[in-house]
């Protein structure tokens, strides 16, 4: 029997599941074919997750750490160790930090929110992922909203602005696909060393991080040929600085900046000149460079001005919040109450920075924190400066390495749980469907069993109290019971926002970015832009010890020697002002030369670990990850 369950992996697409077990205790899986958006199928991620769950290396026991080594204990003893460490700290709240990550996405996960709120402790703010794309379009249109997905099918041409639809979101690569073939042509703009090549009419490629130039060039095009609407700018704020800001170089000179010829940006403008509609897709890694929110406003500001936004078949597809049709007041903590805030992309400086109180209980779940995020050297001293550490995972990760307890949590398909989705409106409901292993427990029950040994104790809601109390929204509409039954319901959201180009800010228009800057030059020495791409097999640092390279691969361009007099029979390192790793160079076709590739989430204890030489570095909005900001050199 096929059993109706759902993906929580950190993935836009949020998959609507079918799962069997098999007569041997291992599972089928594959998409639900009376899902909208999953439509009976998912990706090789997903299907491969059953080794996950049986893997000889998953740890199923809290681990005490006795100097190198580590030492089985009981959930009693390890909760009753919990305790003591939290009591010893409560005094001084701030002392304690708590750490959670997206690697266990649902409404229960926010419980860990919950719970570390009611102690007052440390939060972290920013992010590694999204955080500048989701403050740039928050800033334009007043809200993070978009197209529903599936009118992608409704567009005439869709502009593709770096999303790598081979290795990312597979249900919006075959919308593009089935858009292609209805007749919509797709436009890829991107360095290369992505998988576009065969969902593209053509493809632009341009220096990595000058994305922006390239928007304000078309821009100038639409200006100079009178192709903007007049009520259009007549719903935008800023407008006469804005249109000064465009036309202070020449198109010339932009599309030099960008290393693309005048004819393509030519091609560009007659793309979005059409009077049919122009979708366009925005992947993140146009916002993981230093201005990479002021790249999504230009871009953003392209789509406005051609006439794209609040239109079937346009709009600017960055993402949406997954949690944001259900109501999480449940899990929101003592209202009023402040708290010390540490950021994501500088977690290691800023803890080594904390004083009056310095950090000395850390409590990690859901993320493997050491190996992605930013200079993986500098958390690791700051893991080390910390009296006690809490990694709640079922892998010896990078971070769990670093534990003083391990408490292995289950995994997906072993718990019961709701999630939403950052692409589309849809909730899911998370069935298990196998019994976990033994002496696993869920992170929900870990908290909760924890806060009744405190004094005074943290008494968490029911799990299923959460749930119902999440599904009390006015965007959703649905019981528990029904959900469990139907298995996924759509939330109340439009199929296309902003309708009448009314926006969400308090004057109702959109807001022109005011500021345009030069993107840096690379550091002497160092000649090589670092781009940290996507994996087609795995989600982030997912990835089983076996699976590893020994020594992780990086590709170059096969137009220019990226390499220069290196000899590759010997060792090849790839170095910044950090450090280095050491590299096996491979060349690559339609690759912008002043790039270097390297596909990450592999781990540091096994010769990977590419963030060990990243700066921690911040977006210019939303205090996000400037991963692409690192630049490099190959040396043996």
């Amino acid at each position: 029997m096929e059993i109706v369950t759902a993906c929580t992996l950190d993935c836009p697409d949020a998959c609507s599941l079918l799962v069997k077990v098999l007569a041997d205790g291992t599972i089928r899986i594959k998409g639900n074919t009376k899902h909208p958006i999953t439509a009976g199928f998912t990706c090789r991620k997903i299907r491969r997750f059953g080794q996950r769950l049986t893997s000889v290396h998953r740890i199923t026991t809290p681990l005490l750490r006795q100097g190198q080594n580590w030492k089985s204990i009981g959930w009693d003893e390890a909760l009753e160790l919990c305790a003591e460490k939290i009591q010893q700290n409560r005094f001084e709240p701030e002392s304690i930090l708590h750490v959670r990550g997206e690697g266990d996405k649902g409404v229960l996960s926010q419980a860990s929110k919950l719970f570390f709120a009611e102690l007052g402790s440390s939060q972290m703010a920013g992010c590694l992922c999204d955080v500048a794309g989701i403050a740039a379009c928050v800033a334009d249109f007043g809200s993070l909203e978009t197209n529903d997905v599936l009118d992608l099918l409704n567009a005439s041409a869709i502009v593709n602005w770096g999303k790598d639809l081979a290795r990312s979101s597979n249900h919006v690569a075959a919308l593009v696909r089935k858009a292609r073939r209805g007749g919509a042509k797709v436009m890829t703009i991107s360095p290369g060393g992505d998988g576009n090549l065969s969902f593209s009419d053509r493809i632009i490629r341009i220096r990595p991080g000058t994305d922006r130039f390239l928007a304000v060039a078309v821009v100038q095009l639409l200006l100079q040929r009178r192709k903007i609407d007049k009520h259009i700018l007549k719903r935008t704020k800023n407008w006469k600085h804005f249109q000064k800001l465009v036309t202070m170089r020449s198109v010339s000179e932009l599309a030099q900046t960008c290393d693309v010829s005048e004819d393509e940006v030519e091609s560009l403008f007659g793309c979005y000149a059409r009077s049919e509609p122009v979708a366009t897709l925005l992947g993140w890694g146009l916002q993981r460079h230093k201005y990479g929110g002021e790249t999504v406003r230009f871009i953003n500001a392209l789509a406005l001005l051609s006439g794209n936004i609040g239109r079937s078949g346009g709009g600017c597809y960055f993402n949406i919040l997954s949690m944001r049709d259900f109501n999480l007041s449940w899990a929101a903590g003592p209202a009023g109450l402040k708290r010390r805030t540490l950021l994501e992309p500088t977690v290691g400086k800023d803890i080594l920075a904390a004083k009056n109180p310095p950090i000395r209980l850390l409590w990690v779940n859901g993320f493997n924190l050491v190996n992605q995020a930013p200079e993986s050297g500098t958390i690791a001293r700051a893991f080390q400066a910390i009296d006690f550490k809490v990694v709640v995972d079922a892998f010896m990760t990078d971070t769990a390495l670093r534990a003083d307890l391990f408490l292995p949590c289950q995994l997906m398909f072993e718990k019961e749980d709701i999630v939403g989705s950052f692409l589309h409106n849809y909730l899911n409901y998370v069935r298990a469907v196998l019994p976990p292993p033994k002496g696993s427990r869920s992170d929900f029950w870990i908290l909760t069993e924890l806060g009744k040994r405190l004094n005074p104790p943290i008494v968490l809601p029911t799990a299923e109290d959460c749930m119902k109390a999440s599904l009390d929204s006015p965007y959703l509409g649905i019981a528990l019971e029904d959900l469990r039954q139907l298995g996924f319901a759509r939330a109340k959201r439009p199929l296309i926002p902003y309708g009448g180009l009314e926006f969400d800010h308090p004057d109702c228009k959109y807001h022109l970015p005011k500021e345009i800057h030069e993107e840096p030059s690379p550091p002497a020495g160092f000649p090589l832009r670092l781009l940290t791409l996507v994996r087609r097999n795995f989600l982030h640092s997912q990835i089983l010890p076996e699976e590893h390279d020994p020594v992780p691969s990086v590709w170059v361009s096969a137009e220019r020697d990226a390499v220069g007099k290196l000899d590759l029979e010997k060792g090849v390192y790839m170095v910044s002002p950090l450090g280095r790793l050491k590299v096996r160079v491979k060349y690559l076709q339609g690759l912008h030369p002043e790039a270097v590739i390297y596909r990450r989430g592999d781990w540091m204890r096994l010769g990977g670990g590419v963030n060990q030489i990243i700066a921690a570095e911040l977006t210019d909005m939303g205090d996000g990850a400037a991963y692409y900001s690192q630049y490099v050199r190959l040396e043996n």
